[in-house]
């Protein structure tokens, strides 16, 4: 197989289980770069809350781009300019808060710079703020929402076991509107619908001239599974949720045993 671009997700996928990047995955990734290898991670996260993880792999340097927000921004990681963007708009805001009300879960809005923190309902405070770390939260009205207010995602953040019974509960209509996505146990994620990984790899395609099937893409989650899926080279942590192993074509090993770096190593180093 010839790959021209290797995609990959961070959490459970690039990072081990104490969050960092082993010197074997670097090692790979720099190889990798130097044979002209494209290395573009992908995540949910935000450009600010991974920058640290771009330095470890040098991955900053010109030329270098990332897809943050699950596919929906598209950076040069120099930078930070966008490329293109996806965003909700004030009526979905509203749309999604208001069905967090009716399932009584706390709901955050997330956009380039801040964490929105709309009323939570009593009691229930948002685990968000254990989750994000990079950008600020701030409080925000529901009744004085500006009539432009881009919003590049929209979080649910709350103990597993009573958010995973409530997303039973979403009426099917929302999931037509919104793209839904668990991304961690405790955390799920609405997107515009016309985002998710997969359709990221696509504008990867326009913006590098690079085709989906010349690429590899790397994770172990239900929000991977679509790039795992488009990619011509699909590849699942062992780790990963049974989901994303049975959609993928290769399963390499685990994120603690360096498994993005045995990826690239054995399927994508001449």
């Amino acid at each position: 197989m010839s790959i021209k671009l290797v995609a990959i997700d961070l959490d459970g996928t690039l990072l081990n289980s104490k969050h960092e990047v082993s010197e074997e995955n670097k090692q790979a990734i720099r190889k990798a770069k130097e044979q002209g290898v494209k290395i573009v991670l992908v995540t949910g996260r935000p450009l600010k809350a991974m920058l640290h993880i771009l330095e470890a792999c040098n991955l900053t340097e010109p030329g270098d781009i990332a897809l943050t927000y699950n596919g929906g921004l598209v950076q040069w990681t120099e930078t930070g300019e966008s490329i293109r963007q996806i965003t909700f708009q004030k009526e979905d805001a509203l749309d999604i808060y208001q069905l967090s009300q009716d399932l009584e879960l706390p709901c955050n809005f997330i956009d380039l710079d801040v964490v929105h923190a709309p009323p939570y309902p009593i009691g229930k405070p948002s685990l968000y703020p254990e989750v994000m770390h990079a950008l600020p939260f701030e409080p925000i009205n529901m009744m004085d929402l500006p009539e432009l207010f881009p919003v590049n995602k929209i979080v649910y953040c709350w103990h597993q076991e009573e958010l995973d019974q409530k997303i039973k509960e979403i009426p099917a209509i929302y999931r037509e509107r919104y793209n839904l996505i668990k991304s961690r146990p405790q955390l799920l994620e609405f997107m515009p619908k016309s985002i998710d990984k997969g359709k990221g790899l696509d504008l990867l395609s326009e913006i590098l001239d690079i085709k989906v099937s010349d690429m590899m893409a790397i994770g172990d989650q239900e929000n991977d599974l679509a790039m795992v899926l488009r990619a011509g080279t699909g590849v699942a942590m062992e780790n990963a949720i049974d989901l994303v192993k049975d959609a993928a074509q290769i399963v390499t090993k685990t994120n603690d045993q360096h498994g993005v770096g045995y990826a690239i190593e054995k399927y994508v180093l001449n």
